[in-house]
């Protein structure tokens, strides 16, 4: 089928780990709402594409970063490879910012081709979570900062339609207990009286989540000690893990990227946050506040991502919130 005179193609860029490139979904997906003769090309992870089926106008293109388009020379592959497949590309979104991704853009600038770049907000995300004098206010949100990015392009967003929730008669809760740093993982016998204590007083599946080896084993040793459990983990394809978690009722999460995945097909997410901060700006998508479990500490935020030690070396943040603190707000969810 002949594309329209009108029809223009763009790039959009977004490497890194499987939760930030969850969170652009939503927003390409308003863009191309609000623009039907719209293409996005979307550059990621090889190994991301399930989170791109079934959106119309958002074509999955991989990158394999630590094989064929590994350093200079493979991501000048990468661009000489996109310039063959969409010749008709005509701007560019870099939703990233890095090294890898002003190397692809500046290609393409050299070509004179227009290009938008995500700010990242660094200095007000190092006021918030510095030691001393933290400046304790929400920053814009990564959404919102996409969203900026396509608006300087000349792109506008729209309302996206919902994705269709089938909801199975019994209630499914859905927990995912890691998280890739310590600082903002809940510790894992916490978790395991929140799962007790839904188990008591729900009448619902809990299904477990997680990925790598030593994340499924834990997490089978749990299903040992409560039969009602089911471990998701490791059993599944990244596109039909999806496909399970749509149908969950609500989904209890660190601040990773279960948060995101869920978020994607609305699904109330119970997000509980330790070292890092929704202040920071990467709340799941469509998530209300009152998601967010937490405790008020000085020392919170003490890092946007999570990665630094806890220079208290308590994790007081983790230690101290009560397990009762997520099981209410889960209860409340599955209320109604």
């Amino acid at each position: 089928m002949a594309k329209s005179r009108n029809s223009h193609t763009i790039l959009a860029i977004r490497f890194s780990a499987m939760g930030d490139v969850a969170m652009t979904i939503p927003v390409m997906k308003e863009v191309l709402a609000a623009d039907p003769e719209l293409t996005i090309v979307f550059v990621t992870n090889k190994n991301w594409g399930a989170l791109c089926e079934g959106i119309p106008r958002l074509i999955f293109y991989p990158a394999d970063l630590k094989g064929a388009h590994k350093g200079v020379p493979g991501l000048y592959k990468l661009f000489a490879a996109l310039r063959r497949d969409h010749p008709a590309i005509s701007a560019v979104a870099d939703l990233h910012h890095v090294l890898r991704s002003r190397i692809v853009r500046s290609f393409y600038r050299f070509l004179g081709i227009p290009v938008a770049v995500i700010d990242k907000g660094r200095k007000g995300k190092k006021e918030l979570t510095r030691k001393e004098n933290k400046v304790l206010k929400p920053l814009e949100t990564t959404i919102s900062r996409y969203r900026r990015v396509f608006a300087e392009l000349g792109l506008q967003t729209a309302v996206a339609a919902p994705v269709p929730r089938h909801l199975p008669a019994r209630k499914q809760i859905g927990i995912a207990p890691f998280a890739t740093y310590k600082e903002k993982t809940y510790p894992l016998a916490k978790m395991e009286e929140v799962i007790r204590q839904l188990l008591e007083k729900e009448a619902a599946d809990i299904l477990l989540f997680g990925g790598g080896h030593h994340e499924v084993e834990q997490l089978q040793q749990l299903a040992e000690k409560y039969p009602a459990l089911r471990v998701v983990a490791g059993r599944h394809h990244l596109q039909q893990e999806l496909e399970i978690i749509s149908h969950l009722h609500v989904m209890v999460s660190m601040d990773s990227a279960n948060m995101h995945l869920a978020s994607l097909f609305g699904v109330p997410v119970v997000s509980v946050w330790g070292a890092t901060h929704p202040f920071a700006g990467f709340m799941g998508f469509g998530q209300p506040e009152e998601n967010a479990v937490q405790i008020d500490l000085y020392c919170r935020p003490c890092s946007v991502f999570g990665n630094k030690p806890c220079f208290r070396g308590d994790h007081a943040c983790m230690e101290q919130l009560a397990p009762e603190r997520v099981v209410e707000r889960v209860r409340e969810i599955l209320a109604g």
